[in-house]
């Protein structure tokens, strides 16, 4: 990619970022009408410094003496008006834009495909959310205030300049033409070391995350040290990104200053020379080095954002590539307000992207309404990625899935969900009360009664009614302070409660001891009598009572039937079966 075409990609992601502000645009006007007043104060101040040092301090005109103190504390007291408006105004519209973009960011996660999900780390997408997204309301708004109030100031004190002494201030232009030079040079190293310093956040969050999720694995299988080292090289790899900026930054600034003070050098030669300038008094001189002073802190300023402006629009980068993310397809129309339950596999061919090889090859299986199916087979025969296409968690590389003979990709993924309800062998519970957790599926209409009915039936009121707030206890960050047989049970409760009359089951008493397994297997049959159930199991031994047994290998049905009737033809069933019962011994 050509340098000119990376700068025209830079901004058009600039003004990207800067249609978020749109909506706001009256406030905008009040900032930009606080930086003209905040201009117009600096030309001002500099103005008044002529008359006096000429009339008060050399002439000692009493006019001068009284009115210059006066107008002085105008002068600040209106640039405090100025500056508020300016200040606040740019960052009431940052922090909006922010606002809008985590909305965003938070709309996309929550719609984003599964498969997404499965090749992308969470410690990737909590840095967008988080370090990428702080470095948009810089942006946003610091730069927008240098680069518009400074930039009124220089412009209005270099015609003030010009005004008053052209041959003096034409110096400035001299210089004007090196400076964007070193400028455009550093901004393409700004920009570079800020998408490292963004992919090197990354692998902070990553890694720390991991570390805090698997601390016993960390500790039991003694990786202490390999992750303490991990972590130390992405970390140090992030500060010493974070060094060149600053050492970039500290670089270009005072060679940009340096190559200024040469020209005000030459400038203050000129103005203390009779011959050149012969009728330049104190005042004038006073007024104009004033002016001259601004002016470089001014340029300062101008030069110094450019830093900001590159991380900004690197960190613009990353999060509109995220915001761009291909959503799940969901080209259904139809909606149906009840269903019997009966589902129809069609020749189902499935494999994931950038393979080649079928994870799934020709299924074909109907379920009738109201049947129990478990599905078996050794680890990686497909059975978890084929239920999961029924709620189009994934879509089907071809062949059709029906439900009461309608096509599941003509419904909206939002019916179709609300039809299935989903206990996983991975239990997630919400950082909430014990209540909203069971009743997720409609927080909108909460109802004690059945919330109470539903952990009744799933044997978890006995456990709920001794924690601290009993129904409105707050369970922590998936419901850490309970035990993997507390939760699965409240995951349990939460699709009784949902009552959904198609029903997915993925091991769902792994987690439970034996006692509690015999009273959840217990209101999982009353459960699954009027309902569709679709059952992963890997214990054979809860699955025996299903209507079918579906058992896959490499991705293909090779038998089905019930448990008496597969144990007799002596096949893979028979085998898993005999293998397990052995193990269990």
């Amino acid at each position: 990619m050509t340098e000119e075409s990376k700068n025209n990609d830079a901004a058009i992601v600039y003004r990207r970022l800067l249609k978020f502000s749109l909506p706001y645009w009256k406030i905008f006007i009040l900032a930009v009408i606080g930086m003209v007043i905040y201009a117009g104060t600096q030309v001002s101040f500099a103005q008044i410094l002529e008359p006096m040092m000429d009339g008060g301090f050399v002439e000692k005109d009493p006019d001068a003496m009284f009115w210059v103190p006066v107008l002085l504390v105008v002068i600040f007291t209106v640039r405090i008006v100025g500056n508020f408006l300016s200040e606040y105004g740019m960052a009431l519209i940052a922090r909006n834009t922010i606002r809008d973009l985590r909305a965003k960011i938070f709309n996309k996660i929550i719609i984003l495909p599964a498969r997404y999900f499965d090749v992308t780390s969470s410690g990737s997408i909590l840095s967008k959310m988080s370090y990428d997204i702080e470095q948009l309301a810089a942006a946003t708004s610091g730069v927008v205030v240098v680069l518009i109030r400074d930039g009124i100031t220089v412009v209005g004190l270099l015609i003030w300049m010009l005004y008053k002494n052209p041959i003096l201030t034409l110096i400035l232009f001299v210089i004007a033409p090196f400076v964007v030079a070193i400028v455009y040079a550093i901004s393409q190293r700004f920009r570079t070391i800020g998408k490292r310093i963004q992919t090197s956040m990354g692998g902070v969050t990553d890694i720390t995350e991991e570390s805090i999720k698997a601390n016993q694995e960390i500790k039991i299988f003694g990786g202490q040290e390999f992750e303490t080292h991990r972590f130390l090289n992405t970390n140090e790899y992030n500060r010493r990104q974070h060094l060149k900026l600053v050492a970039t930054n500290a670089i270009s600034s005072p060679t940009i200053q340096l190559i200024v003070a040469i020209a005000f050098a030459v400038m203050i030669y000129m103005a203390t020379s009779p011959k050149i300038i012969p009728d330049m008094t104190a005042g004038k001189f006073s007024a104009f080095l004033m002016g001259m002073v601004m002016l470089l802190q001014h340029a300062k300023r101008l030069t110094t954002i450019n830093v900001i402006l590159q991380r900004g629009i690197a960190a613009a980068e990353s999060v509109f590539e995220f915001i761009d993310l291909e959503e799940e397809t969901d080209k259904g129309k139809k909606e149906i307000k009840k269903i019997k339950g009966e589902v129809e596999f069609n020749n189902i061919n499935f494999s994931y992207k950038n393979e080649n090889e079928n994870v799934l090859s020709g299924i074909s299986l109907n379920i009738k309404a109201g049947e129990t199916v478990a599905f078996v087979g050794r680890s990686g025969a497909g059975k978890s990625t084929l239920v999961s296409l029924l709620p189009r968690f994934y879509n089907a590389t071809s062949g059709d899935i029906k439900i009461d003979g309608c096509n599941i990709e003509s419904l909206t993924l939002k019916n179709l969900r609300s039809h299935i309800a989903l206990v996983n062998q991975n239990v997630t519970l919400f950082n909430d009360t014990v209540a909203h957790n069971i009743a997720y599926s409609d927080l909108e209409n909460l109802d004690d009664s059945k919330i109470i009915n539903a952990a009744k039936a799933a044997n978890a009121l006995e456990f709920i009614e001794k924690l601290p707030d009993g129904l409105n206890t707050i369970v922590g960050e998936d419901g850490v302070p309970l035990s993997g047989g507390q939760r699965q049970r409240l995951a349990i409760a939460r699709a009784i409660f949902k009552n959904a009359p198609i029903l997915i089951l993925d091991e769902a008493t792994s987690a439970l001891d034996t006692e509690s397994e015999r009273y959840i297997q217990a209101a999982l049959d009353d459960l699954i009598k009027s309902r569709t159930t679709l059952v992963i199991a890997h214990r054979l031994s809860t699955i025996e009572t299903a209507d079918k047994i579906v058992v896959l290998d490499k991705g293909k049905i090779v038998e089905v039937g019930q448990h008496k009737d597969l144990i007799e033809k002596n096949g893979h069933y028979a085998a898993l079966h005999a293998m397990q019962f052995k193990s269990e011994k």
